[in-house]
């Protein structure tokens, strides 16, 4: 059986930790007890469904029915298994730019008074475990660990104090940047050298905002603000700091994107990065082929990638 990434965390009650995995009978959702061990929801009733986004649309409804196989404690994976990225084909891979307080002091810049938004594709998805590509069009690649978002609800003109009935879970991800087409060509533009193909890793995991509640015991809206994010490369930490540092929180942004596109069940939004990047070091720190990069959210685990070779 192969290992997840998984952080174990022990919880008073029972709550969801989704995952994708894959095995001779395909793909299709998974959920962790406490304990780190995934159980085959789908399998223990056909009515979940096998894809996450399909999840979500169906609200509380299959909430609580994948509640209850994973309860039931049926169905322990136990055959061999691939972890997958825990969604894909999102319609939009929205990104908020210099939202850490302290990654614009390390550049120093003014604190943003609104969200900088831009985008990867869907295309750039990948697992935990899978490789990054060091394409030959780059000469400088670089790490970037951040919180997401999954949403879990359509919206537009979301109002800040409805915005987290929105969230359908929080993941982490690797905002793979290629510094040289996104800040020096394409004329500005950040788009190509932001989605790349295999240039957003998502996993290993989907926390409900429930779990992460109990996981810090305190209220979600301000468990997620309190999390430690660290980017640990070749193991070395080369990122360390704290969802509190987040300049505009979850609601802030759900509400403001909402105001321009609607954002639909199962769009992701890439929350920002703490200091430590390696353009802004000295001399600057590019990834190379070999290199083994692990990003880590406290209460959500870590994702593990190598950079390979085109």
């Amino acid at each position: 059986m192969l290992k997840s990434n998984f952080v174990p965390i022990l919880r008073k009650t029972s709550s969801m930790r989704l995952v994708t995995f894959k095995d001779n009978r395909g793909i299709r959702i998974g959920a962790q007890d406490k304990k780190g061990n995934i159980y085959d929801i789908t399998k223990t009733d056909d009515r979940i469904p096998k894809e996450m986004k399909s999840f979500f649309r169906g609200g509380q409804k299959v909430c609580q029915l994948a509640r209850r196989a994973l309860n039931s404690k049926k169905n322990l994976i136990l055959d061999e298994f691939t972890l997958c990225s825990p969604i894909y084909g999102s319609e939009k891979v929205l990104c908020v730019g210099m939202n850490y307080v302290d990654h614009c002091l390390e550049q120093n810049l003014p604190i943003p008074e609104e969200p900088i938004i831009f985008n990867k594709f869907a295309s750039s998805i990948i697992g935990s475990g899978e490789g990054i590509i060091h394409s030959n069009e780059t000469k400088e690649l670089d790490f970037e660990v951040e919180l997401a978002i999954v949403i879990g609800k359509d919206g537009k003109n979301i109002k800040k104090e409805e915005a987290y009935s929105h969230v359908g879970g929080y993941t982490i991800a690797h905002d793979v940047s290629a510094r040289d087409w996104q800040l020096k060509k394409n004329g500005g533009q950040w788009l190509l050298g932001k989605t790349f193909d295999t240039f957003c890793p998502l996993g290993p995991c989907i926390v409900t905002p429930d779990d992460l509640s109990i996981t810090k015991n305190m209220d979600p809206k301000k468990a997620v603000h309190n999390l430690g994010i660290r980017c640990i490369l070749n193991g070395t930490t080369v990122q360390d700091s704290n969802t509190k540092e987040l300049i505009f929180k979850i609601d802030d942004v759900i509400s403001w994107v909402s105001k321009f596109f609607t954002l639909r069940c199962g769009d992701l939004i890439l929350t920002g990065t703490p200091p430590g990047v390696g353009c802004f070091r000295t001399p600057p720190l590019w990834l190379k082929v070999g290199d083994q990069v692990e990003c880590e959210i406290e209460g959500i685990g870590s994702i593990k990638n190598t950079i390979i070779s085109n």
